[in-house]
């Protein structure tokens, strides 16, 4: 882990604003590091009642084995040491990568640091029987991947060296590595069972003689030209695309993998072809095939790796070629850089490919008609082709498509496959029935509706994964199953359906209570009649039930019947009984303009009907095409109660006013000429909602969003006088640093300036004298919410005479990951709350203010 090249990579950050650098240096004489220095000496904590709650651990999530006779449930490690998120890593094209051990250190985009399991226990479905699978001591193992057969499951496990592969017996939990396997989780796709189930066919880091490049003593400039053409691009972090040649230099060498199929038994490596830049791997189900999609120059400085010119071939994994050369059996297509992809249009040329799951090696894909570009005029946007081994023919058209290509969901019957399109400029999403041998392209519409549609939405195709791995619908008859979320008025109701593909009739089968969230996770065995489902309520913990159906009928007065019985498989315990005195309920109210909207009202432990209290609202925007739409409700006050973030001050005496919605509606091409507006009209009518029940003191209301809901957060202090303070986090208060769009908004900065500053805070920091904490993390990657929009916020506010305080948490990409920052995190926002919100000056009173 040392080396010119780390360096490179590294930034400076600092805890807060007023934070001296003497105080997160590590004391003279220790061997701390910089990341461990600060976790002893520079981060507050909340209250003791707040911290138990934090560190309790969190229940685990079921993981049913695809032969469903047992259940695994996997418990994440919930927030990490800041030692770990303070690892040094390199940005290279959208990839954060630990040059120690070539591990992910963020999610792709920026999202977060990914989690270790903790834990991993497997429960027999037949009898409840429960084994804990033996995780060595210090592991950092990431999600298991099952195998078909359901005899074995695989896993990474990240150490400081190497991306270790892991493999365990389902029956006996033991785990063991294979040993000299180093996967390279650069681009993803570094580790997947082949369809024999008892090989793996992974990206290793190759055998190298040579050193990580040295980072030159100047690295000479970064260049970029544009000769003329137009075509927008995404806004990315510019820290993590490329800038020079020693980056290119660096995403080579990082990048580059020997793919190998590993004995899941004997541990036997052998490679295939020669070491290269690969991306996507995807195998036939005769698990001789393969599709290679390889990463090519030239490079560009201005999008990330998913842009870069690409070579897409199909292999032939069982050949062995001279002197290691790839086994080419078939080029499909040698795609060019990317980089001026419409706004939420597609690259040209051939994507989305996937195998035919009944075929030994179909591949299919589909091509754009229309450039990519949704803003184009085209009768057919897409067409899908197809090319069967052994691919010495041309590839022939299967189908095309009015809207967007959204993806083919083959069945276990060779002649049922499901298609979808779709529509971005109207947020419309079309299902067909289609058989791809049929040389009529015949096919049957199942469901045409908005994709902001709630209540109406079928849920989503039952599958079972065959004995080759491939996930294929399940059909009964002339039938398969559907799942959802089962929105309603009353909140999400999860349920399975048996849908009729002749009659295109529903018969429900399953719905969870009005009291309860019980979801289902799939059948128990092959009987259809016997389900597993995760039951939980607002007091009662997560836990496995069998559910019997036509057994007795547990339906409520007034609904529908559904006959079943259910029995516990699991037994799991409440990490935190003290939370379930925290009571919550379902808001519903309309907006002034009659648009239906509702939130969830928690109250804190021992509160008492009349009482006022200090109320912190929190909401996240979002678009709508449809008004109608808008108002539907989702989500559920019947989950089990979890407190993060400012969820926690519920145990400081707070209420809270929970995912409140915040429609923004209008044609998706400008719904955002009314953005402040709507927020305004939207917070005044949760507010008043919240003050006509009697929970909320009108006078001490605080309010707080993350990204986007930042955004939101700021804009309410500057545009209304709701609220007695704010806290936003990671938030983009200036949108002309997102030229091209941004969340909906379609048009450039060029084409609508005063839409973009309408929705700019930065540009209404002389009028935003309400106090506003923000917090970012230093390492954000997430486009358009640069660490940069926080500093020059809080520098405009405090130029201007307001009230702020800025907080940067070092390492942080843009979810907070480490156990001290989400203290810190909370410390500040209750901090800052108490201080402005429950303690604040009396109406009229003058408020001092101060500049730090």
């Amino acid at each position: 882990m040392q080396g010119k090249h780390l360096a490179y990579a590294l930034v400076s950050t600092t805890l807060a604003i007023g934070m001296t650098t003497a105080a997160i240096a590590a004391p003279a004489n220790t061997a701390q590091s910089p990341a461990s220095a600060a976790a002893a000496s520079a981060y507050n904590q909340p209250p003791k009642e707040i911290l138990d709650v934090m560190r309790a651990p969190p229940p685990p999530s079921p993981s049913l084995s695809p032969t469903r006779d047992k259940l695994m449930l996997i418990t994440m490690e919930e927030y990490p040491s800041i030692a770990k998120v303070g690892t040094p890593f390199l940005r290279l094209a959208g990839v954060r990568i630990e040059p120690g051990n070539h591990s992910q250190h963020d999610t792709p985009g920026g999202y977060g640091i990914p989690p270790c399991v903790s834990a991993i226990d497997l429960v027999q479905v037949a009898d409840g029987r429960q084994t804990k699978v033996k995780l060595p001591a210090g592991a950092c193992p990431r999600r298991p991947v099952w195998s078909a057969d359901g005899q074995r499951f695989a896993f990474e496990n990240i150490t400081n060296e190497a991306a270790e592969l892991w493999v365990g017996d389902a029956k006996t939990g033991a785990v063991r590595r294979l040993p000299g396997v180093r996967l390279n989780q650069m681009f993803g796709d570094q580790m997947q069972w082949m369809p024999d189930q008892k090989t793996l066919l992974v990206k290793l880091v190759p055998a190298r003689k040579a050193p990580p490049p040295e980072a030159p003593g100047a690295a000479g400039p970064g260049i970029q030209e544009s000769i003329g053409a137009t075509g927008q691009s995404s806004t990315y972090e510019n820290r993590d695309t490329l800038r020079n040649r020693y980056d290119e230099e660096l995403f080579n060498y990082y990048g580059t993998s020997q793919l190998a199929l590993v004995d899941a038994a004997s541990g036997k490596v052998t490679p295939v072809g020669k070491p290269g830049m690969y991306e996507e791997l995807d195998v036939a189900p005769d698990g001789r095939h393969a599709v290679v999609v390889e990463i090519r120059t030239p490079y560009s400085y201005v999008t990330t790796f998913d842009r870069f010119p690409k070579q897409i071939d199909i292999w032939d994994l069982s050949q062995r070629t001279a002197n290691g050369a790839n086994p080419v059996v078939r080029e499909i297509a040698a795609l060019p850089l990317a980089d001026r992809v419409p706004n939420r249009g597609v690259p040209t040329g051939p994507r989305n490919f996937s195998w035919r799951p009944l075929d030994p090696a179909t591949l299919v894909w589909a091509e754009a008609l229309d450039g990519g570009n949704p803003n184009v005029q085209a009768a057919e946007r897409d067409k899908l082709m197809m090319l069967k081994a052994p691919f010495n023919g041309a590839p022939s058209e299967i189908t095309r498509t009015q809207q967007r290509f959204g993806g083919l969901a083959w069945s276990e019957q060779p002649g049922v496959a499901l298609l979808s399109d779709y529509d971005v400029n109207r947020k419309w999403v079309r299902t067909w029935q289609i058989n791809v041998d049929d040389a009529n392209n015949s096919r049957r519409l199942l469901w045409d509706m908005s994709s902001d549609e709630k209540y109406a939405d079928p849920g989503r195709p039952v599958r079972r994964q065959l004995a080759n791995g491939f996930p294929v619908i399940r059909v009964d008859g002339d039938t398969i199953f559907l799942s959802g979320t089962g929105s309603s008025p009353d909140g999400d109701r999860p349920f399975l359906d048996r849908f009729n593909l002749k009659t295109q009739q529903a018969e429900r089968l399953f719905r969870s209570s009005k009291t309860s969230y019980e979801q289902f996770i799939g059948f128990a065995g092959n009987d259809t009649g016997r389900l597993l489902t995760w039951y939980q309520s607002a007091t009662e913990t997560p836990n496995a039930f069998v559910r019997t159906l036509g057994a007795s009928t547990t339906a409520a007065a007034g609904e529908p019947g559904y006959a079943s019985s259910s029995a516990a498989l699991t037994h799991l315990l409440d990490p935190t009984p003290q939370v379930r005195e925290i009571k919550k309920r379902l808001v519903k109210y309309k907006r002034a303009d009659g648009i239906e909207l509702s939130f969830t009202l928690y109250t804190p432990p021992g509160y008492k009907e009349g009482t006022r209290l200090p109320t912190i609202l929190n909401a996240y925007p979002l678009d709508y095409a449809d008004a109608s739409k808008a108002g539907q409700t989702t989500g559920s006050q019947a989950t089990f109660t979890r407190l993060r973030q400012y969820r926690l001050l519920l145990l400081s005496g707070y209420a809270i006013i929970d995912s409140a919605a915040f429609p923004i509606v209008g044609d998706p091409r400008k719904a955002y000429d009314t953005y402040t507006e709507q927020l305004v009209a939207n917070a005044k009518a949760a507010v008043d909602e919240a003050v006509r029940l009697g929970v909320t003191d009108p006078d001490r209301i605080g309010v707080t969003g993350h990204s986007h809901g930042a955004l939101m957060t700021a804009n309410l202090l500057a545009h209304s006088t709701l609220f007695k303070a704010g806290v936003a986090t990671s938030g983009s208060y200036n949108k002309s640093l997102t030229p091209f769009g941004f969340q909906n908004e379609r048009r450039s900065v060029w084409e609508a300036p005063d839409v973009y500053t309408k929705a700019s805070t930065f540009y209404y920091a002389d009028k935003l004298k309400t106090p506003l904490l923000l917090v970012h993390g230093a390492d954000d990657a997430n486009p358009g919410t640069t660490p940069l929009q926080s500093v020059k916020l809080y520098e405009a506010i405090r130029g201007n005479g307001g009230v702020t305080r800025l907080v940067m948490l070092p390492h942080e990409p843009h979810w907070y990951a480490a156990r001290e920052s989400n203290e810190q995190l909370v410390y500040e926002m209750l901090r800052w709350f108490d201080k402005y919100v429950k303690n604040a000056a009396p109406a009229g009173a003058a408020t001092q203010t101060a500049s730090r």
